[in-house]
């Protein structure tokens, strides 16, 4: 058995997708160039208005109700991926026959699934889902498929053997429209059945063979076995890439934050629904906005500007685990968009997402509770809207020699089991024989131990050299923090980086102050490529 999802005037759900408010409404779709427009699309409201395809912007002006708007490829391409991305969700095999057609191969789903009949009105119910109108039919073979869902509204099951009798009611305008190679091939088809009397299928499939192959040739024949849904073939197997995005393009600029929210809100559900049907989620969001050529001198990290056209300006998320939650989604897009304001007018938005396998995770009974990662990403983010980004995360060591070099990195937690695991097979996590020994065989306890406590950041000082070591030392933040270097041990010299803009060398001498009741030992650094000293930290 094999199914087609069928979506009639589509142009025009491609764009009541993004406007759900405009189904119960009188719609057109213009297209060509202005002042040329002409209504390329409408849905069925309009039609029986009496708005009919063809018409001019002039024209339409009788109907104070009917809604206008541009065609858009971008919001037709996005209704496309997601309506393969809906057949993908049930079937392996499928065929993209056109923007608006999906056929399925059936075979072997109702194990999975169960009978046709519900997988018909589930691939209608998850279509729906995204706020697209299908019709969906079930036949032996998928040229009979896609006559009934290009025929019949809503979901249709024919059985085997009954093709010819449930196709015989369609017009032959369905079968032409469906199978003619152009539009000039199905009209010289269609007046030749008109002037032969035959309105219906059923009319085509009654004629005999012989005399219709003498007069048709073999395009007569298999435009005769499709009328009677007779035909047999495989479907031309289509894989589709792993992208999830959504593109609106916008009838008029957007100045605010708050009606873009609105609209992104909308692309997050779309994206979320077509990751949910491939049991997928998001690992990395990225935004990428269109602007008016207005904001053409503003950060040149983020805009992007190719000859006269739009001005591109792009934000990236990087989530710390797979997440599928839309309101998440649009507050951490928020919080970046107010720390980042796209400074002009937005004329098209983009939404992608990065799929990944979903999070799955089960807490010990008892391992201590740790923040959610989804709670915790929104709370990074609301605390790098305060003190600035770049200055929220967890701290991490650079692969240098250079003293206290670090970066901070986006904090993404790590769950405990997967910690303990990792020390497991890098071996540092003893087991209990092996810790019970290296207790035995430890040593005495030094009774003192000299640590050394860094100032955060250096103190900056001024030092007096004498024969090459330094004699005198004043520290220009401290008052307490001066007089004579009575003890010096050094210098120890190290340097790296030379080959990158950043190279260092640096100087290090270990010093012995008076102090009260004794001698106070400090550690002094100097910057060879500034001449520069430094009060790194005390000995404790």
């Amino acid at each position: 058995m094999f199914a087609c999802i069928y979506i009639p005037d589509f142009p025009v759900e491609a764009i009541i997708r993004f406007e759900p408010e405009l189904r119960a409404r009188c719609v057109a779709v213009l297209g060509g160039r202005p002042p040329l427009e002409k209504v390329v699309a409408l849905n069925e409201k309009a039609r029986q208005a009496g708005v009919e395809i063809g018409s001019t912007r002039a024209q339409l002006e009788a109907w104070e109700e009917l809604v206008l708007r541009t065609r858009s490829q971008a919001q037709e391409d996005s209704a496309h991926a997601a309506l393969l991305d809906c057949a993908q969700s049930f079937s392996p095999e499928i065929e993209d026959s056109a923007p608006n057609t999906v056929l399925l191969n059936l075979a072997g789903l109702e194990p999975l699934f169960g009978p046709v009949s519900k997988i018909a009105r589930d691939l209608a119910h998850r279509i729906s889902k995204m706020e697209l109108e299908a019709n969906v039919a079930v036949a032996s073979n998928p040229d009979a498929a896609l006559l009934a869902a290009r025929g019949f509204s809503g979901v249709t099951l024919i059985a085997e053997g009954h093709e010819a009798e449930r196709l015989g009611d369609l017009p032959v305008d369905v079968l032409l429209e469906s199978f003619a190679s152009d539009v000039e091939e199905a009209v010289r088809w269609l007046e030749t059945f008109d002037r032969w009397g035959i309105r219906k299928l059923r009319a085509l499939a009654s004629l005999p063979e012989v005399p219709l192959s003498e007069r048709l040739g073999q395009q007569g024949i298999r435009l005769q076995k499709l009328a009677r849904g007779a035909t047999t073939r495989k479907l031309q197997a289509f894989e589709s890439p792993l992208a999830f995005a959504e593109c609106v393009e916008l009838e008029f600029p957007i100045v605010l934050l708050e009606p873009l929210a609105f609209l992104l809100n909308r692309m997050l559900e779309q994206v979320c629904a077509r990751l949910g049907a491939r049991a997928l989620a998001a690992q990395e969001l990225r935004l990428q906005l269109e602007l008016e050529p207005c904001a053409q001198g503003q950060q040149p990290e983020v805009f992007e500007a190719e000859q006269n056209e739009h001005v591109r300006f792009t934000r990236t998320l990087r989530l710390p685990v797979p997440m599928l939650d839309v309101k998440m989604f649009l507050k951490l897009l928020q919080l970046d968009l107010q720390a980042h304001p796209p400074g002009a007018p937005i004329v098209k938005v983009h939404l992608s997402a990065e799929p990944a396998r979903p999070r799955a995770t089960q807490s010990g009974l008892f391992l201590p509770p740790f923040p959610e990662p989804e709670k915790l990403e929104l709370t990074l983010a609301r605390i790098a809207g305060i003190v600035g980004e770049g200055r929220v995360g967890s701290v991490e060591l650079l692969d240098t020699h250079r003293e206290g070099a670090f970066e901070v990195r986006h904090f993404a937690p790590v769950e405990p089991e997967a910690k303990s695991a990792k020390r497991k097979r890098n071996g540092s996590v003893p087991n209990n024989d092996s810790a019970s020994q290296m207790e035995q065989n430890a040593p005495e306890r030094i009774s003192a131990v000299i640590a050394l406590r860094l100032f955060r950041p250096p103190l900056r000082a001024v030092i007096t050299v004498r024969e090459g070591k330094p004699v005198w030392l004043r520290c220009l933040q401290r008052v307490d923090l001066k007089g004579e270097i009575v003890w010096t041990a050094g210098p120890w010299r190290s340097s790296g980086d030379w080959s990158e803009q950043e190279g260092w060398s640096r100087e290090e001498w270990d010093v012995a102050m008076p102090a009260a009741g004794g001698f106070a030992l400090y550690r002094l650094v100097q910057d060879k490529l500034n001449g520069k000293w430094f009060v790194e930290g005390t000995y404790d």
